[in-house]
């Protein structure tokens, strides 16, 4: 396929996004219909629909209208690139220009913050005193695709080794700082997932801030058992794993997100317990990364920032405190209650702690900590509280 005709394609596919159907269904349906496009074909056409997803405001902005074709009118303006020479009308190209779509459009500096950095009109105030002046870098971060990050699974090898092992496949990385076994791919990616690294349990795809919330993690708890209480597919549940802590047993409220922990598992020659209904007795450390907002890692999921209400945020609250009220139960006397999210707004995390604390329930907030993805990674927050243990 042609450039021009990805782009007719992911202007069809948005269309459909916009109209209510998700993103991954929609993609697949497509794929499905259009046997005939390669893998290069897919990936580019995804790469401009997600593209046009996180820049939705900004790309309507430029391109005067709410549609597919008006956010690839206004991502080729944004790009710097003539539309008249992408909107031919020549086989499989996007019909020619109209004279409304040439005069339509304005320039982005003179649009609302919230429409400039592609954030929800409610959200901005809150956006705003959560981040306070790193709130626009940190919105100009999510408008561009995330960085692949994978974790060097220390059980097996380390992460130099890792990274030998990553090039001879051809897959270009290099190491982060923000934790001691975070690797980010600089060429190649879509190499990963066929490489031997990967194949053989030496590399999981995970995060790097959500890898510094497992190191973090450690320096309080570096032995004893962890109860994962949120545990969705494992990724951290793994990486504690990987880093010595035994036993880990892995929970979540949905028992079908943990299908996959059992594999990865043994993949990467750990060992992990699944507790598909609510566990007994008490651990050293309960870790909670709750559910919510996802909004530190709105790039890799742009569809969350423009679905997401008022009322399912408030929903969210609830939950998060529900969950840090029944987990604190499950903590033994002087162990660790770890509460993450990855989530940018104060409402999901500090907020959430205070209320917790302010209950007078024995507990000490031992560190707290949030990464945004000004910081190179996704945004997270972790907060660390002991139980009081009782007096002698």
């Amino acid at each position: 396929m042609r450039p021009e005709a990805h782009l007719a394609s992911a202007a069809d596919l948005l269309d459909t996004i916009l109209a209510g159907v998700p993103a991954e269904k929609a993609l697949t349906n497509w794929a499905r219909k259009n046997r005939y496009a390669g893998s290069g074909d897919r990936a580019a056409i995804r790469d401009i629909v997600f593209d046009g997803l996180r820049r939705q405001r900004s790309l309507s902005w430029r391109g005067g209208d709410q549609t597919g074709r008006a956010l690839v009118l206004g991502r080729l303006r944004a790009d710097g690139i003539d539309p008249e020479t992408v909107f031919t009308g020549e086989r499989f190209a996007l019909a020619n220009l109209t004279d409304e779509e040439r005069e339509a459009g304005q320039d982005i500096e003179t649009a609302p913050d919230p429409v400039r950095l592609d954030c929800p009109d409610w959200l901005w105030p809150g956006v705003q005193s959560s981040l306070g002046d790193r709130a626009e870098p940190v919105l100009q971060a999510l408008q561009s695709r995330a960085p692949v990050f994978l974790r060097a699974n220390i059980a097996k090898v380390s992460r130099a080794k890792a990274l030998e092992v990553l090039a001879r496949d051809g897959v270009e990385a290099v190491p982060v700082e923000l934790a001691p076994w975070a690797i980010e791919v600089t060429k190649n990616a879509r190499r990963v997932r066929t490489s031997e690294a990967y194949l053989d349990g030496m590399v999981e795809l995970q995060d790097a801030a959500s890898q510094a919330v497992v190191s973090t993690l450690l320096k309080h708890v570096p032995q004893g058992s962890v109860l994962d209480y949120c545990a969705g597919g494992g990724g951290k549940s793994l990486a504690l794993a990987a880093a010595g802590l035994d036993p880990i047993v892995a929970h979540d409220a949905n028992a079908a997100r943990m299908s996959d922990i059992p594999d990865r598992a043994i993949r990467s020659g750990v060992r992990i317990e699944i507790a598909a209904t609510p566990p007994k007795g008490q651990f050293d450390c309960v870790l909670c990364d709750a559910p919510c907002s996802g909004s530190g890692a709105w790039r890799r999921q742009p569809e969350a920032k423009w679905t997401l209400t008022p009322d399912r945020l408030d929903g969210l609250n609830e939950l998060q405190d529900q969950i840090l009220s029944q987990a604190q139960g499950l903590v033994a006397p002087g162990g660790i209650l770890a509460y993450a999210t990855c989530s940018l707004f104060s409402a999901e995390n500090g907020d959430r702690i205070q209320r917790f604390l302010a209950d007078g329930n024995g507990w000490d907030l031992v560190e707290s900590r949030q990464w945004t993805p000004i910081d190179g990674a996704d945004g997270f927050f972790l907060a660390v509280l002991r139980r009081e243990a009782p007096s002698v």
